[in-house]
């Protein structure tokens, strides 16, 4: 994945945490979503650092527009 994320079956079921923690990636982003400053995470979160956040941050936005004009659906049916 990243020197950040992590994934194991044994926490939280295989999703992707912040690595050394059990704080899911797709919570940060769901705060981030819900219009959180990185200032409101780092409250909530004190052993994160802003770095963390911003490399998370810069993750998702290249997910992001690799998958924008992608047909999940399509890609599903063709495997099916």
């Amino acid at each position: 994945m990243s020197d950040i994320i992590e994934s194991n079956p044994e926490i939280l079921g295989g999703k992707p945490v912040i690595k050394g923690t059990r704080i899911p990636v797709a919570l940060i982003y769901e705060l981030i979503g819900l219009k959180y400053s990185i200032n409101e995470i780092l409250k909530e979160y004190p052993h994160l650092n802003r770095n963390i956040i911003i490399t998370l941050l810069k993750i998702g936005k290249e997910a992001n527009e690799n998958l924008i004009n992608v047909d999940i659906d399509e890609i599903i049916s063709k495997e099916i």
